[in-house]
């Protein structure tokens, strides 16, 4: 019985968690609407999306420590009930400048919601336990950023934009309903509250692990959002299909996400963690390479290409966050925060990056260039977690 507990509560803070990068693409779809509703420019409307991005990137550096110190259980509850308050702000916003407030308060609120579920399934299980129900996780969450504007498309098509912040504030009070019900505190009592400080992070960053999970979660994201910006792009330019058919076109990445997710949290129980993060951080470097071969050759041949992205990345999630856990034990939270933190800046900084690369070489050079970082990043995984290995003096 404590097991089909443990198993519900995951579901339960992932959905949590789910909630962020979810939120952040709902109402992609609809950007031309909002503008012209709200008598708005796009520069100013795209700043909902920036905005959003910005506050759920620096509420990780407080999340994390808050929840080492004050407890998960608080954290969540406290993140989830001001994130239901301003998506209903969201909803009753009727000029831009109110919306862009309302969003920044969601991006505060539900931040909380990433940095708490790893924690709390770090806090109960261990081993190989630990490492499937982080698949599991992983799993859930990377739908977010992919099913956001399918789910916004449809909702903003039978009504209008603000049926998507509605929406979202009523399942919102769902999970926060749910987490009061069933989120016990998790936090050990071997682990005792303390002051956080600066040189936590600069710790985390410095240590073998820490800072090799955290660069390669900045990297991946970074990569991920290449295809949620640029994809539709080259689906209008070279194949002509319309919203809901490029809508359609990312379902495929997303369940190549869920089953790599899946199996990623099942095979580390066979393979070392960082023999399995090295492992993986090759396959993401191929299925760039792929991609870049196969998009331009037919529509079928782009479909594989980005399920094998889509499943490369999805096999090195969980085990980063099981060895990024199980490596700081005391602030546990803290590191997650600092994970999250580098991966959102990934997030941020892919769009900006990538249209200069584009501007001066095109696609080529846009994925081109990033598979070659990923290959050199590979290779410094190698030399810094399997060479260390290698050089440990016999017990």
């Amino acid at each position: 019985m404590f097991i089909l507990n443990r198993k519900f509560i995951v579901y339960l803070v992932a959905f949590a968690a789910f909630f962020g990068p979810f939120t952040q693409t709902i109402y992609t779809p609809v950007l031309p609407e909002v503008a012209r509703q709200l008598h708005s420019t796009s520069f100013v409307v795209n700043l909902t999306i920036s905005v959003f991005t910005l506050f759920l990137a620096i509420m990780q550096m407080i999340y994390g420590p808050l929840t080492d110190i004050k407890g998960r259980r608080k954290v969540m509850l406290l993140g989830i009930a001001l994130y239901v308050i301003a998506s209903a702000g969201c909803f009753f916003s009727g000029t831009i400048a109110l919306l862009l407030v309302f969003r920044a308060l969601q991006a505060i609120g539900i931040a909380a919601g990433s940095v708490v579920a790893v924690t709390v399934i770090s806090d109960l299980f261990e081993g190989k336990e630990r490492g499937e129900a982080m698949g599991t996780f992983q799993m859930l969450v990377s739908l977010g950023p992919v099913l956001g504007p399918v789910v916004g498309g449809f909702l903003s098509g039978l009504f209008d934009f603000h049926s998507v912040f509605l929406a979202l504030a009523a399942t919102g009070m769902l999970v926060l309903v749910f987490n009061y019900l069933f989120l016990k505190e998790t936090k050990p009592d071997s682990v005792q509250a303390g002051r956080f400080q600066l040189r936590d992070f600069a710790g985390i960053l410095r240590h073998r692990i820490g800072s090799s999970i955290i660069y390669l979660g900045f990297l991946q994201y970074y990569t991920f959002y290449y295809f949620l910006v640029f994809l539709p792009n080259i689906l209008t330019d070279r194949y002509g299909l319309s919203a809901e058919q490029k809508g359609l076109v990312f379902l495929p990445m997303s369940l190549g996400i869920v089953v790599g997710s899946y199996v990623g949290g099942k095979i580390q129980a066979r393979f070392e963690g960082e023999k399995l993060v090295v492992l993986t951080s090759y396959l993401n470097a191929i299925s760039l390479l792929i991609f870049l071969i196969v998009y331009s050759i037919s529509l079928p041949w782009l479909l594989a290409g980005i399920i094998v992205f889509g499943l490369s990345l999805g096999l090195s999630l969980p085990v980063q966050t099981t060895l990024l856990t199980g490596a700081f034990t005391k602030n546990r939270a803290t590191a997650v925060g600092a994970y999250n933190l580098f991966r959102y800046m990934g997030m941020a900084c892919s769009p900006i990056v990538g249209s200069l690369f584009y501007r001066i070489g095109g696609y080529v050079l846009l994925y081109g260039f990033i598979m070659i970082v990923y290959l050199a990043f590979a290779l410094l995984l190698s030399r810094r977690l399997l060479g260390a290995q290698a050089v440990k003096p016999a017990s």
